[in-house]
């Protein structure tokens, strides 16, 4: 099979296409013949060699992510009639970047007719951790939300899904592109973090009290120039660090006002959640309440140059591959 390897820790020219042996199907597993491939920030760090301590990989490796695809065989404990020829979405923790990938039966969920697989393998990854978010932090119709980084792949779900608990929200992205897009996706407001300003700018915004909840998917600087909007008693989501780092937040300080601070480890799924959130999310794409924007798509060879692209945040939303 194709797959694209990380000969070793660096920049994006690490990725590098190669040739592996094809999977074969284990007892409980099928084997999916791939069409499209997320990509996620987290994989471009861990690329660089960020994060050893919470990711255990050694180069030669093969990325792992979440891929969509047709079901082409499967292991002797797994039904075939069931399973051959259905399209799927998976979770594959190690080795997505590839024309094959074996996984275990319980991690598939279907696509519904109606959603394609690149949009499909938009939503495996991100409208899985949107859903589980908007879980976690409880949020409700009538109450604010203010999302940063919300032109991204995640962003751009949270923002439709906040709507559709009747949340108004409050979007902060950088540029006048992005800013468009996210107005057009049904943010109430939105602000530019490329402004010195952006956060009084967000808080006439947000009125007071302020944000009953903050997505932050951005981290580092601001990600805590957005904790002061969370109202107190509110709730605030560390999520994302592609700036490097989460949001470095004193619980003291959110103590004191009562916030409940949530980070990435609050959000660590079951298979089976992670199914049935994806699930979720695919027969809200099916009726047209949820739409994945992708920003760019990249042949599996040139994986590299999709890297290069993420890291460059010039793409507006979600960055795939496909075989």
């Amino acid at each position: 099979m194709r797959v694209t390897q990380v000969k070793e820790f660096g920049g994006p020219e690490v990725l590098v296409p190669a040739e592996l042996p094809d999977p074969v199907a284990g007892p409980d597993e099928v084997v999916v013949v791939v069409d499209h491939i997320d990509t996620i920030f987290v994989q471009t760090q861990i690329r660089a060699g960020e994060f050893g301590g919470y990711f255990d990989v050694a180069p030669p490796y093969v990325p792992g992510g979440a891929v969509a695809g047709t079901v082409t065989a499967t292991g002797a404990e797994v039904d075939p009639a069931m399973w051959t020829g259905r399209r799927v979405v998976a979770a594959v923790p190690s080795g997505s970047y590839a024309s094959l990938a074996a996984v275990p039966a319980d991690h598939l969920a279907v696509v519904p007719e109606g959603v394609g697989l690149r949009e499909a393998a938009a939503l495996v990854h991100d409208g899985v951790t949107a859903l589980a978010l908007l879980d976690l932090t409880a949020l409700k119709a009538g109450e604010t939300v203010l999302i940063t980084g919300a032109s991204g792949g995640m962003g751009t779900l949270l923002i439709q899904l906040a709507r559709s608990r009747g949340a108004r929200v409050v979007a902060v992205a950088r540029g006048t592109e992005k800013l468009a897009l996210v107005r057009e996706l049904g943010a109430h407001e939105v602000i530019d973090a490329g402004s010195a300003d952006w956060p009084t700018e967000a808080r006439k915004a947000l009125g007071e009290p302020g944000a009953d909840v903050v997505l932050d998917g951005v981290g580092g600087e601001l990600g805590a120039r957005a904790f002061p909007l969370t109202a107190t008693g509110g709730r605030f989501s560390a999520h994302g660090a592609p700036t490097g780092a989460f949001a470095p937040i004193a619980p003291a300080d959110a103590t004191r006002r009562a916030i409940t601070l949530l980070g990435i480890a609050d959000v660590q799924l079951t298979p089976r959640r992670r199914v049935d959130l994806v699930t979720h999310a695919l027969t809200e794409a099916a009726a047209g309440r949820l739409r994945p924007v992708i920003g760019a798509v990249f042949p599996l060879e040139r994986a590299g140059e999709a890297h290069a692209a993420v890291e460059g945040r010039g793409v507006v939303g979600k960055v795939l591959l496909e075989v």
